[in-house]
């Protein structure tokens, strides 16, 4: 299993922040670097700036909302920071919520499934440089693209209901998930993802996991501060779907949350039911924990 660091500095900090958390990703010796796509920065942006200044590890996208954005356009601009990052772009798209797509921005949320096939079938072959010829219900496009310079990118999903993931097996790489336990992830996201990739004869898919984690020595603080920090998570209907799946009250009942040898297994656990990678949120309440979760994280790099 791939270990990465899921950044939080994209929303919270400068671009120069956002390049100096990545560049400490990389001595860390993670495999890979993740920024949401929410109302701060564009992660996109943010991460062609980093691919010129951090120059090994994969950068990913988790996730880049795709309503807003026609997929003619977003593979234009997915190219420039394969381009920027020598092909170490990985792409993370989702619908995002009925709440900030029809409420916030004014857009329609009708059909998401058919939605993201469309979106799909336009994107994947812009995304290998290849011209594109499509007519769909929700997208059509004809054109190609011409970026000189750019390696193809690769695409995850974050798909979490059944057809999402059969969605994602057939036209992407895999998916990316959050607030997803790990009893969800072994009897519902794992089984039916790569069940659907057998059946479409694609390749096994990857299953990237990200989950808070605290090292601490004062469980119930880190609990309390995890229910707080991460509470509009358990509102959220398709995050909601995957707690009550998981039994959870809220993301603090799936937070990996404790000593530096139980945060080790149960991340370690994670690859046992077949997660390919884990992107860890850190949510620490003091320096100490800051520096003790991600020692424990580097422990898990085997």
């Amino acid at each position: 299993m791939r270990i990465g660091i899921f950044g939080d500095t994209v929303n919270s900090g400068t671009i120069d922040y956002v390049v100096n958390e990545a560049r400490q990703v990389e001595v860390d010796g993670f495999a890979s670097y993740w920024v949401p796509n929410i109302f701060g920065h564009d992660a996109l942006t943010s991460l062609a700036i980093v691919g010129r200044e951090v120059p090994r590890i994969e950068l990913g996208t988790s996730v880049v909302p795709t309503f807003p954005r026609h997929p003619m356009a977003l593979a234009q601009q997915c190219l420039t920071v394969s381009a920027a990052c020598d092909g170490r772009l990985t792409l993370g798209i989702g619908l995002s919520h009925q709440i900030v797509i029809e409420d916030m921005m004014g857009l329609s949320y009708e059909k998401p499934v058919r939605h993201m096939r469309d979106y799909l079938s336009i994107l994947n072959p812009l995304s290998r440089n290849e011209p594109v010829k499509y007519r769909g219900e929700a997208y059509s496009s004809n054109g190609a693209l011409s970026v000189k310079g750019a390696p193809p990118f690769s695409t995850v999903i974050a798909a979490l209901g059944p057809q999402m993931l059969k969605l994602a097996a057939e036209l992407s790489d895999g998916t990316v998930t959050w607030c997803t336990g790990p009893k969800t992830l072994a009897t519902h996201v794992v089984p039916t993802i790569g069940a659907a990739a057998e059946d479409a004869d694609r390749p096994a898919p990857r299953v990237i996991s990200a989950l808070p984690v605290c090292v601490t020595t004062d469980i119930a603080a880190a609990r309390e501060r995890a229910a707080t920090v991460f509470e509009i998570y358990g509102s959220l209907p398709s995050y909601r779907a995957m707690l009550d799946r998981e039994g959870a009250a809220g993301p603090a009942d799936i937070a990996i949350i404790g000593s530096e040898s139980e945060v080790v297994e149960r991340i370690g656990e994670l690859s046992e039911i077949g997660v390919t990678d884990f992107a860890a949120v850190d949510f620490p309440g003091s320096p100490d924990e800051a520096a003790a979760t991600r020692a424990a994280m580097k422990l898990t790099l085997g």
